[in-house]
Formats: structure tokens, C-alpha cells, sequence
């Protein structure tokens, strides 16, 4: 059975809410269901599939969709036309399309690719060629950029990861070349859910303690050594965040013992190994920014909070409240962490309730951008600070424009951007402000 890098626990709470959070219900009729993934498109669509938190073994193909920011949650079916399925992943683009990949844990026979374009009541298969060799090709990952580029990965077949790639939306697919891909090593094969993809890059780890990794949405592949032998081994395991392409980190178990890394040149090496600081290990950065949000379904449970890329850590839910698992953020300010329903009405994930206000500047004087509405320029004003790095991310978090600025004032030219809302990041030292620019 193919190992997952995240354990999801079964043992289900219910308490009083901190106000750091506000529930919501993601309408699931059974009762205890989890979310293994959240996926944000904006500030209104959201994705997340669900697994069995009672009986975590027990095959779910579900999942639950909000298109107006979490007030109301629709859950579905993921038809992948074989019950004996799991879900690895969904990756959706809009609150009418996604895809899924799924395949059997146990036996490995069956991995398919399926796509919705109608908000996830009906499903179809796609790259039915793909991974179709029983019992040796296995999906761990599907990732689809805009409505037309994607990729989809899976564990080495004959000799050589098996890598496809699509540039209409998943009706033709092209098997990467073996030569823009590195070797497998003896035995070595890809997880379930761990990988990552932000902007164009893409990274996946193995059970040899390596990530593949691609910056040209699938095209060409290098390899890299992280300072563990295998990202989801009994004995040793690891887990990896990113914030854009460059920056992100490693959170190492052996046994009770967790050790901590950071990588700025997007995992290719790492810093030197520092014991971890914090008591919850779920980590997830705020996209474009140091700052981290820990959670934790296992005692202590609650969130942690770092705007200072790990190093230090702040407990937002002293006591421990309830049991966070997995989160996705959009921005400072928008977010959601899985929890468990009670039933259609009651429970399954919160939303944030405040602003991440210590990863922020205190108040707003310390930046001023506008005009807001904007057409062909932007300025920024800044009052007692020297220089900053402003980093320009679309609604789907990808990074669109990176630039560093001195001075008190600064003008951003927008003009080759598409009309849209765009979330400007400013970043001084370990702290950072958002704000949302309308592009016309």
C-alpha cells in the first residue's frame, strides 16, 4: 500500500471556537468527514476533498465546494468510475473545473486521471493511456496551470518516471522524454499527496529522501538530495512547504525527534539543521511572505503562528481548543483549515475569522498604494522605511510580477497585466501587508 507523507487522525473533537477561526460547514451527511486537501482559486472558490475520520482506511470520493467565500459549502461525488479508487489530489481552476487523480492504495491496479467542467457533477476520464500498465504505473499527482497546461506524474515505469503533459485542458497528453528527466534510483518511487506547485515550479518527493523538481510546468525535470533518506518512511519522514519558487522549508521527523530546515534557491540545498521550536507540525506559509501557520491534530492541537520563517513561534489558541489539520491561504487575511462535521449542518472546516495581524504592519500608515482602482500604474508611498520587496500574486497565487524598491515613493507599471484583482505584497524584514489592486 502506497504511503501517504500526512497521517490524518481519526480522534474527533468538538469545543468552543478561539476567535481566530469561524466554522462552517462543509455539508458532508456522514458524519466525522476530514479534508485530506483544500484548494483556494480566490476569495470565494474553494475546493477540498474528504476522507473517513473514523475509519481512515475506508474509501471516500467526496468532495465539497464553496463558490461564495464559505457561507454555504455544496458537497459531491467524484465519480472516477471505479469505487475502489482513492483520491490522491484535486487541483481546480475555477468553481466550474478540476481535476482529480486517483488510484488503488492497495493493490496499485487502476490510476486514473478524471476532469469536471460543470462544478463537479459529472466527471471524465482523460489520458485514459496514461498510467494504464496494472499493478506498475501509479499516479501520485495531477496539476493544471490555467484551462489548457497541466501535468500529470506518477512512479517510474520502465525504468523512468512516468510524466505526462497536456496544452489544451487535458484532451491530448505527450509522455515527457526520459532524457528531461533524471533517473530513478533503485526502488524509488513518488508519494500521494506532499507535492507542490507554485506559479510554474513544481516540486515532488520520493521515498529515497529526493524532490524532483520542475520550473517549466512539467517540460524539464532536475533532482536534488534533501538531508533525509525518505519523505514517508516508518522510521523517517518529511514534509515541505514553499512560499514562491525559492523560498521554503522542511519539517523532519525521526521518531519524536523534529528537526528544521530552509531553503532559498527553492530546495536545491538546504540551511543547516536546527532542532524545530515549534509543538504543531502541519505547516503551510502565507503565499510570498516568512510567515508560517502551524496546526496540529494531535495534542497540542489549536494553530501556532511564525512571521519569522520558523524560527520562533506564537500560540494563537492557548489550551488547545480543537483539532486543525490541513490549510490553504490565499493571503493574510484569507484562509481555511480542515476540521470534522458533525453532520450536513454542522462543523468541517473554518474559515479565518481575523487577519494574521502579527504578520502584518501594525496599522496601515507604513505603506500607501494607488490610485485603487488602477489602469497603467501603481505608486506606492512609504513612510520610516528605507527599502521593501514587493511581490504582485493573481487570484490563483500566481506571482506575476517580483520587484525590490528604496525610496519613499515608487511607481509599478501594470500595464502588460490582464484586467483583474491583484493582491500586492510588500515585504520589510518579517513583516508584511497585502493589499488587493483592481487592474481595469
Amino acid at each position: 500500500m502506497k504511503k501517504l507523507l500526512l497521517s490524518l487522525l481519526c480522534i474527533i473533537t468538538y469545543s468552543s471556537l478561539s476567535a481566530q477561526w469561524t466554522e462552517q460547514a462543509t455539508g458532508f451527511i456522514a458524519p466525522s468527514r476530514g479534508l485530506d486537501e483544500i484548494q483556494i482559486v480566490d476569495a470565494n472558490v474553494v475546493w477540498a476533498t474528504a476522507y473517513d475520520g473514523l475509519v481512515t482506511t475506508n474509501v471516500v470520493q467526496e468532495f465539497t465546494k464553496t463558490t461564495n467565500g464559505g457561507t454555504t459549502w455544496t458537497p459531491g461525488i467524484i465519480n472516477v468510475g471505479d469505487p475502489t479508487l482513492g483520491i490522491n489530489n484535486i487541483c481546480p481552476i475555477s468553481g466550474t473545473t478540476a481535476w482529480v487523480s486517483a488510484v488503488n492504495g492497495t493493490s496499485g491496479l487502476g490510476s486514473v486521471i478524471y476532469k469536471t467542467s460543470d462544478g463537479g457533477l459529472t466527471w471524465a476520464q482523460q489520458n485514459p493511456l496514461g498510467f494504464s500498465v496494472a499493478g506498475t504505473s501509479f499516479v501520485n499527482f495531477v496539476h493544471f496551470f490555467d484551462a489548457n497546461i497541466g501535468f500529470a506524474a506518477g512512479d517510474p515505469l520502465n525504468g523512468e518516471f512516468e510524466i505526462y503533459t497536456s496544452a489544451d485542458g487535458g484532451d491530448t497528453w505527450t509522455l515527457v522524454p526520459a532524457a528531461n528527466i533524471p533517473a530513478p534510483q533503485s526502488g524509488e518511487y513518488g508519494y500521494n499527496n506532499g507535492n507542490i506547485a507554485i506559479g510554474s515550479t513544481i516540486w515532488m518527493p520520493t521515498n529515497r529522501g529526493r524532490i524532483l523538481k520542475s520550473t517549466d510546468m512539467g517540460m524539464t525535470w532536475t533532482v536534488s538530495q534533501a538531508p533525509l533518506t525518505d519523505f514517508g518512511g516508518t522510521a523517517q519522514s518529511g514534509r515541505l512547504a514553499f512560499s514562491d519558487a525559492n523560498n521554503g522549508c522542511l519539517l523532519k521527523t525521526v521518531g519524536t525527534t523534529y528537526t528544521y530546515y530552509t531553503t532559498t534557491n527553492g530546495g536545491v540545498t538546504w540551511s543547516a539543521a536546527t532542532p524545530f521550536s515549534g509543538t504543531r507540525r502541519i505547516l503551510n506559509y502565507i503565499p510570498g511572505t516568512t510567515s508560517i501557520v502551524a496546526t496540529s491534530q494531535a495534542a497540542p492541537v489549536g494553530t501556532s503562528f511564525s512571521n519569522n520563517n520558523g524560527t520562533t513561534w506564537t500560540d494563537l489558541e492557548p489550551g488547545g481548543v480543537t483539532q486543525r489539520g490541513v490549510t490553504d491561504f490565499l493571503n493574510a487575511s484569507t484562509g481555511w483549515a480542515a476540521g470534522f462535521n458533525t453532520n450536513a449542518t454542522t462543523g468541517g472546516i473554518y474559515r479565518l475569522a481575523t487577519p494574521l495581524s502579527n504578520a502584518d504592519f501594525e496599522t496601515s500608515s507604513k505603506f500607501k498604494v494607488y490610485p485603487n482602482p488602477a489602469n497603467n500604474t501603481v505608486t506606492i508611498g512609504v513612510t520610516g522605511i528605507e527599502s521593501y520587496k514587493l511581490i504582485v500574486t493573481d487570484l490563483m497565487g500566481k506571482v506575476v510580477l517580483e520587484k525590490s524598491f528604496f525610496g519613499i515613493e515608487n511607481t509599478v507599471d501594470i500595464s502588460a497585466l490582464s484586467s483583474g484583482a491583484y493582491f500586492f505584497t510588500l515585504n520589510v524584514d518579517n513583516k508584511s501587508q497585502t493589499v488587493k489592486i483592481i487592474k481595469n
